[in-house]
């Protein structure tokens, strides 16, 4: 009997306890669904939040201007020891724009610009009536900025003792065409009887006509065995380096890099032999070479980012860019206001 009593109780204490415990497990159970609701509800919110950040962010990339592409430059051999020095300062903050830099003369540069193949035209002298209207019934739109002054230089071998100036007579003896001047004791009794040798940039470049213009009076070049030409200032100044008895020209930076291979020969246009330097060039003494330097923009191309870019960064910075590699800079108050032409 006291058996079955302990086994009676024993169950009901079971009971008891099994009630307790899944009384206990139904709160918990109540509670894990009070909090994952709470949980999702604040997932919920930090998504809409960074949802808003994402688009904040979206917009903000909608409002910057991304630049790359290429902007492709020809033109002027005189005119790119200038662009090249502006091409490669503005790589530095502008790495994902390519900018090339050709040199086939100021001409040749015209002929690509006005076909619509250039962004940018560089140019030793102004665009001519004939490639403005070659532009106009191509429907290019450009503006031109003048960028630096330089200095047209006649130069001659280190070897050379026997030089000290020329006359702009002189100059035209030699280098016009029908020139009978064979060697330097043609040109000035007492100088060798040596075969002169000439350097002289082609027809396409803009120094060429610029030369031919203010020394020939556009009688053109003489064109014999005696006169080499070539597009590439470089090859010139090899070739002056080369030979006592040898005259070249081109623009005064080539000369100031190379002047410790070559002699600047002063000019004597009727007041007085005058050499080439940044001040007889800036001030005009230096005549009749001293000259103005210029870049033409394709209006069209400026819609272009890069290209806006890279135009107004070369006009507000070649001024100081300009001393470093050999040319004149303009005023100022110039620089501004040709920087309106891009507007």
């Amino acid at each position: 009997m006291l058996k079955r009593k302990g086994l009676k109780s024993l169950m009901m204490i079971m009971m008891m306890g099994l009630l307790i415990l899944t009384a206990a497990c139904g709160n918990k159970a109540e509670d894990s669904t009070s909090n994952g609701s709470s949980d999702t509800e604040q997932t919920s919110d930090d998504q809409s939040e960074d949802t808003a950040l994402d688009d904040e962010s979206a917009d903000d990339e909608d409002v910057e201007v991304e630049m790359g592409g290429e902007i492709e430059i020809d033109g002027s051999s005189t005119v790119y020891p200038l662009t090249e020095a502006v091409a490669e300062d503005f790589g530095k903050f502008n790495p994902e724009v390519r900018v090339t830099v050709g040199i086939s003369g100021t001409g040749g540069g015209f002929k690509r610009f006005c076909a619509g193949e250039l962004a940018i035209s560089d140019a030793s002298r102004p665009i001519t009536d004939e490639e403005a209207k070659t532009c106009s019934d191509n429907g290019i739109e450009y503006s031109d900025l003048t960028i630096a002054y330089d200095g047209l230089s006649l130069v001659v071998s280190k070897d050379n003792d026997f030089i000290d100036h020329l006359t702009v007579e002189e100059l035209n003896k030699i280098f016009t065409t029908g020139s009978t001047v064979k060697t330097w004791a043609d040109v000035r009794a007492g100088w060798p009887a040596e075969k002169i040798l000439m350097y002289s940039p082609g027809a396409e470049s803009g120094t060429y006509d610029y030369f031919n213009e203010t020394i020939l009076a556009k009688k053109g070049i003489r064109n014999d065995t005696q006169i080499s030409f070539s597009e590439d200032d470089n090859t010139l100044v090899q070739g002056v380096e080369g030979s006592k008895y040898a005259i070249g020209y081109f623009g005064f930076a080539y000369y100031e890099e190379n002047a410790d291979k070559l002699k600047v020969v002063p000019i004597d246009a009727g007041k007085g032999a005058i050499a080439p330097s940044p001040e007889t060039i800036k001030d005009g003494t230096y005549a009749p070479l001293s000259r103005p330097l210029y870049i033409y923009v394709n209006k069209a191309e400026i819609s272009r980012p890069e290209v806006y870019a890279f135009a107004d960064y070369y006009i507000n910075n070649i001024g100081s860019l300009a001393s470093e590699v050999g040319y004149v800079p303009l005023p100022d108050d110039k620089y501004s206001e040709e920087a309106t032409k891009l507007h």
